[in-house]
């Protein structure tokens, strides 16, 4: 049986670079993104679903497409994330910014999560499905002039230990990945910033990490190799969680 898995933030990198793994391994991939159209095209087995996150109907379209095609969702991948428009220090942020952060990475998520959970909970079978959340090294590490984003990534590392509790009596994993300084769109406007701070040793594994680093943990998370593991955060971070002295 093919499996199918859904894919938010398809067109950006680490979404992107997902739903390419995941390809590969022969899993059939429905992707969501804001976009217009994908950096390039992802071929056989791939369908794109333009729609917001943060819309409740964009989200019930997106699941509705998988399932009038495939009968069944075993894998989501919440990708999808966005920085604020302005970085403003913590004593300026507006409402205004953290309820479009918030929306998109916690709201957004969360809502996605909940009502993918509920057809996978349908499932037949032992294994009923995998989900795997990308939250941030920021959901544990102070920017006061992005604190919104801060606070979105620690909310969706709650949102995993959540649904890894409520999940786990039906056989369903639910983990987080946390990336690092990931070669993104994202991370781009502070190339500059960050390769300097490379450069003086921040990082253990003294390189940009790459989308696909973070695409092959998620593929191990979902690929049943391991089954005894749920509501685990993996930092693939090139050792940036480290306390070194």
């Amino acid at each position: 049986m093919v499996k199918t898995a859904l894919v938010t933030g398809v067109a950006g990198g680490i979404g992107y670079a997902t739903a390419k793994k995941l390809l590969s391994e022969g899993i059939r991939v429905y992707g969501m993104d804001i976009a217009e159209k994908l950096p390039s095209p992802l071929g056989e087995g791939f369908t794109y679903i333009r729609g917001d996150l943060s819309s409740q109907s964009d989200r019930k379209h997106f699941i509705e497409a998988a399932l009038s095609d495939s009968g069944r969702i075993d894998i989501l991948v919440n990708v999808a994330g966005v920085a604020p428009r302005v970085r403003a220090d913590l004593l300026e942020m507006s409402e205004e910014s953290y309820d479009f952060v918030m929306n998109i990475n916690t709201k957004g998520t969360l809502f996605l999560t909940q009502a993918v959970a509920r057809e996978m909970i349908k499932n037949d079978g032992d294994n009923k499905g995998y989900i795997v959340n990308i939250s941030s090294m920021s959901a544990y590490t102070s920017s006061t002039s992005r604190g919104e984003y801060c606070i979105s990534k620690a909310g969706v590392s709650m949102i995993t230990a959540l649904f890894a509790d409520r999940l786990a009596e039906y056989g369903i994993p639910v983990n987080e990945i946390r990336p690092g300084i990931i070669a993104t769109g994202m991370t781009s406007v502070v190339k500059e910033k960050y390769d300097r701070l490379i450069g003086d040793g921040l990082l253990p594994i003294k390189r940009w990490g790459r989308p696909e680093d973070i695409a092959d943990s998620v593929y191990l998370l979902c690929s049943g190799a391991m089954p005894y593991v749920t509501g685990q955060s993996i930092d693939v971070d090139g050792g940036f969680h480290l306390r070194r002295l």
